[in-house]
This record gives structure tokens, sequence and C-alpha cells, in this order.
């Protein structure tokens, strides 16, 4: 698409995904004239990827506990301005089907094309302007605004939104452009890691699980104060699963990380009541019965010996629960931004505008999204955020 070779607008948003489309249209419907550029062939491209291709759009039980940051504070009042049922209430007015999957997690019934059709349409009834294919190639700030040079030309404006994402996923064209941004504004950008990512083992530990791939059980995840009780799926290369996910974001290299693989028993009393009733049962026949059968012989293979249950003294029975409650998973990374849903840390928030996403030091930039040092857990708290924090910048321009 060719354009004047300057152009003038209200606004310039850096970024075409969720957080940037968001901020666009509710600027547009302002009457802000908005120049959106993308610098990938398409918008939306993590909207699309998202929810196995059903994008987990929102969560309804959204609060600022969901939210990991160095100021959990920070979100609250974009939070409080955009909820998941403004979101819910645009979905509906364009007639999308969607359902709650679980734990208030909303996904489309059909494809997550129409959640980004949706916004594209509502940018265009907003009149703003978007480029794809379009790539930055350098920001200056100018006596009445920001010089934005790109590979179509030269974009002028008053407001600058840079809602570049993270780091998580480069296929889809993540890049630290938006870090790179804020530092030459003069913002600190805070210890960038990847988040709700799988989990990597080697050595022993991996080779007494590298059998079990693809198996998957529900457990309690718990590191550092913090538990999240779901599915894990062992890997090839270690393990994965929602549990896991979760837990990745609190979790650090050396970290303890210890899996309850019976999170809805007490495990001391289910193998004494088993030991009663059916005294002859082997443990491994017995633990079949809770865990999937390969994964049942694997922990008699490697940490118990089986034998008939009746042969264990109560001692003996509450160190295997013991064992199996608080089982000492040993990982020694993650899988990276490659397969990481989200990126930690970004632009420190104390240098922002919690209403407005506007840079304390220099007015008429704002940072949204992904490229913010917020990041939400695994289940459409990260698509609220940048609905929310989209809003609050695209109110404020």
């Amino acid at each position: 698409m060719s354009i004047d070779r300057t152009t003038t607008s209200d606004v310039i948003i850096i970024g075409g995904g969720a957080a940037g489309l968001m901020c666009a249209r509710v600027a547009g419907l302002r009457g802000k004239r908005v120049r959106v550029v993308e610098h990938a062939n398409r918008c939306g491209k993590k909207i699309l990827m998202s929810g196995g291709g059903r994008c987990n759009f929102t969560n309804t039980g959204t609060t600022p506990a969901n939210f990991l940051s160095n100021n959990p504070h920070f979100c609250k009042s974009a939070l409080a301005r955009y909820t998941p049922q403004h979101f819910i209430d645009m979905v509906e007015a364009h007639g999308i089907a969607y359902h709650e999957k679980e734990l208030g997690q909303l996904f489309c019934d059909e494809s997550s094309k129409l959640i980004v059709k949706m916004l594209l349409d509502e940018c265009a009834d907003a009149g703003v302007r978007i480029d794809t294919s379009c790539s930055v190639e350098g920001v200056e700030k100018t006596d009445d605004g920001f010089r934005v040079r790109t590979t179509l030309g030269e974009l002028r404006a008053p407001s600058l939104v840079v809602a570049t994402g993270g780091l998580s996923i480069p296929s889809m064209g993540a890049t630290g452009f938006g870090y790179e941004l804020a530092r030459q504004f003069g913002h600190t950008v805070l210890p960038t890691r990847a988040g709700l990512v799988p989990l990597t083992m080697t050595g022993k530990p991996q080779e007494r699980f590298a059998e079990l791939s693809g198996v998957s059980l529900p457990v309690t995840a718990q590191c550092n104060g913090r538990a999240f009780s779901n599915f894990m799926l062992i890997t090839h290369r270690g393990v994965s699963g929602p549990a896991i996910l979760q837990i990745s974001s609190y979790w650090n290299v050396g970290d303890e990380l210890l899996l309850d693989l019976l999170p809805q028993a007490d495990a001391f009393e289910t193998l004494k009541s088993l030991r009663a009733s059916r005294p002859g049962i082997e443990l491994r026949t017995a633990l079949a019965e809770f865990f999937p059968k390969r994964f049942a012989e694997r922990l008699c293979e490697v940490w118990f010996p089986s034998r008939p249950i009746r042969q264990y003294n109560d001692p003996q029975l509450r160190e295997i629960a013991t064992f199996l409650q608080a089982f000492p998973l040993i990982a020694n990374g993650t899988e990276g931004y490659r397969t990481a849903e989200v990126t930690l840390g970004g632009v420190d928030t104390d240098e922002l505008s919690s209403s407005t996403m506007m840079s304390k030091h220099l007015p008429g930039l704002h940072f949204i999204g992904e490229v913010v040092d917020v990041t939400g857990w695994l289940g459409g708290y990260n698509f609220q955020w940048a609905w929310a924090s989209g809003n609050a910048a695209g109110m404020a321009v």
C-alpha cells in the first residue's frame, strides 16, 4: 500500500495486535485521526493462534490478583474501567457465539478469526487507518510530537502508542522493538523472561519420565507460595499442561517445585482404606486406580517397590503418601520464548500513569499490552489486560 511520504495523524500506534487495535478503536471513536502500523502482513496474529484457534478472549473472573508485576497495584485502574463484560458486550453485538470452557474462560464457538474481524471492523467504523507490512525504522521526538520513519514513508503525530508486544513466539513476528523504544526515551525495562511456558528436564529426572510422553494427569503445582490445580502433560523434553504453564511464571531455575499428584484426596487415608478393603492388591495396581497405568508403573519402578499393599505398615504408607503429595519436580529450564505464551517483565510501570498508560518522562508517549510489566495468568487474562490497557490509552490520547 502506498502512502504520502509525510502524513500527520493525531495518534500513531505501533503494533496491530490486541492492545493496539483496541486502543485504535477507542481513540477513533473519540474522533481522533488514528494510524496503526503493523510490521507483519496481517493484524492480530497472536489472537488468531490463541486458544487453539478459538481465542480465549477474556476471563469473567478477572481481578488484579491474576496478574504479575513489580507493582501489583498498577493494573487496577485500567481493569476497573474496562471489564470483561465490556468486551463481551462488543462480542455479542457482533453476533459472535462463545462459550465458557472452565474457570471463567470464554472462547469463540467457531474461530478466533471472528475476534480479529470484529476489531478490524470496529476500527474501520471509527475511521482508523491500518498499514500492514509496514516496519518502523526509527522514532524521533519533535517539538510538536513524534516523527516515525517507516518503510512506507514518514508519519507524524502528537501522540505515540507503543503496542509492540513482548518476546514470546518469535515465529509470529515478536521482537524486542518496544523495549528498545522505551530505553531510547529514558524508560527502565525490567528483566524479561518467558512466562506461561513448558518446563524442561535433563539427566535422571528426564530419563525417568522419557517413556511417558503424552501422559496427562491432574496435579497441584506449588512454588514460591503459589499453587495451581489443573492438568500436567508429560512431554518428550519435560512437562507442560495448564498447571505447569501457570506455575512457570512463578518459578526460576533452582527454585523448589512440588507436585501434589493426588490433589483431590488424602493419599495416606486412601492407601489405608485400600489396604483394609483389598489387602492382596499390588501397590502398582492400587496406584493405577488413581493415575494413568504407565505412570503408576513408573512410580513403582523408580520410587516404590511394588508388593501386596498389606505388606506396607502405616509409616511406610505415610512415606509413600507424603511423596505423592509433595513430589519434587526437578526442572532445569523452560522451552523459552519459542513456545511461551507471554513475556514477564517489560517497561517499568513506576514510570507510567496507571490511568492513561502515558510516560511520566515524555508527554504523548504511551505503552500498552504485553510490552508493559504486567503479565496475566493463563486463561484469558492477558487478553483482558490488552483490552483494558488499550482502552485506557485510547481514552487518553
